[in-house]
């Protein structure tokens, strides 16, 4: 169990604060993940959609907070050395770079839908703009409109591709040095001039200026594309419409107010216990990067994919049930045909029969 000492742990105030924010992460970690499966189990068929990647990724990065919020206090109680270096900066840096991700890939799908040729017909733009931002597969190569983009605009797919690579590509970067640093940091933990405290400091800053960009790339090509839906004159493009809007205002309202917390404040260096004070600014500058900076962005995103794709099964148990009507009707008219040329058989027969008897007599 875990004691709160005077003078061990955080302030009282601030371990409120750290188990609130622990919680809500968890609640949006459990959300993410039933509405995974239950999303998963509807359409098994389609293999990894955009809707279900972008459960898993907030999913995944809402755990990660979670264990963090958790693992602070304990380490703060314990007095865990390991904590206030490089475990402590991993358990932060972490969740962060998976959050980064997710919002990094809904760029990249925005930007395919912004430069998507323009010599396409109205009825093709319309198609592809009203179509749902969150639920394309990213086996789409396999459909049949696929293969008619594919032939008839093969750049396209290939740009369309890139860009998801590129997010990969990216990620993995931030991954390396994250855990580079946390090797320095590591090191700077024995009798050596290297100071943990400025390397997390300079990863923290260099995080929080990726953010601003991401957030500036997504009001861009949020307005770009609620421009380009807004000429579709349809009830479900204007919902689309509607959930572009709100999700480049969020986006860029809490990484915004997150990044310059980063920028200006100690608040992501929570995990050096022995630095932090319980102040009610600290209390306020601890919400505004967690809970608006990442929570609120993860619960809206989430909002956003709340519907719940129709189950395949269905279909397929309907055009089995149609398959069978046809095979039976054609089996009948098999059937029907088959016994009248039988009894045409016969009458020929007996015609043949009754001709040679009358000729004997």
């Amino acid at each position: 169990m875990i004691e709160l000492r005077e003078g061990s742990c955080y302030p009282s105030l601030l371990v409120g604060v750290n188990v609130g924010l622990a919680l809500v992460d968890g609640f949006i970690a459990v959300l993410s993940f039933v509405q995974l499966i239950r999303i998963h189990s509807r359409n098994i068929q389609h293999g990894w959609t955009r809707q279900k990647v972008f459960h898993l990724m907030i999913g995944s990065s809402n755990l990660g907070y979670f264990l963090y919020f958790l693992l602070s206090l304990i380490a703060a109680c314990e007095r865990w050395q390991c904590w206030s270096h490089s475990c402590g900066f991993i358990f932060m840096a972490f969740p962060n770079v998976l959050f980064f991700a997710a919002f990094l890939l809904l760029l990249s799908f925005w930007v395919d839908l912004c430069h998507q040729t323009d010599d396409e017909d109205e009825e093709d733009e319309e198609s592809n703009v009203e179509e749902s931002l969150l639920e394309k597969t990213f086996n789409e190569r396999s459909s049949l409109s696929t293969d008619y983009h594919r032939r008839c605009l093969p750049l396209r797919l290939v740009h369309v591709q890139s860009r998801q690579r590129i997010v990969i590509l990216v990620t993995l970067l931030v991954i390396l040095i994250m855990l580079a640093c946390a090797v320095i940091i590591w090191i700077g933990m024995g009798q050596n001039p290297i100071d943990s405290t400025v390397v997390a400091r300079v990863y923290v800053d260099i995080f929080a200026a990726a953010m601003l960009l991401l957030a500036g790339a997504l009001a861009c090509y949020g307005l770009i594309l609620c421009l380009k839906m807004s000429k579709v004159r349809t009830d479900r493009a204007s919902f689309e419409h509607w959930k572009v809007a709100g999700l480049a205002v969020v986006c860029v309202l809490c990484f915004t107010s997150s990044a310059f917390v980063a920028l200006l404040t100690n608040i992501p260096m929570l995990y050096h216990w022995h630095q932090q004070e319980g102040n009610g600014l600290c209390v306020s500058l601890l919400v505004l990067y967690y809970f608006v900076g990442s929570s609120i962005p993860s619960a809206f995103l989430l909002w956003v994919m709340r519907e719940i794709p129709p189950p395949v099964t269905a279909n397929v148990q309907q055009e089995s049930a149609t398959l069978r009507d046809v095979d039976d009707e054609m089996k009948e008219a098999a059937d029907h045909i088959l016994n009248r040329q039988l009894e045409f058989s016969r009458k020929v027969a007996n015609a043949v029969v009754l001709t040679f008897d009358n000729s004997g007599m």
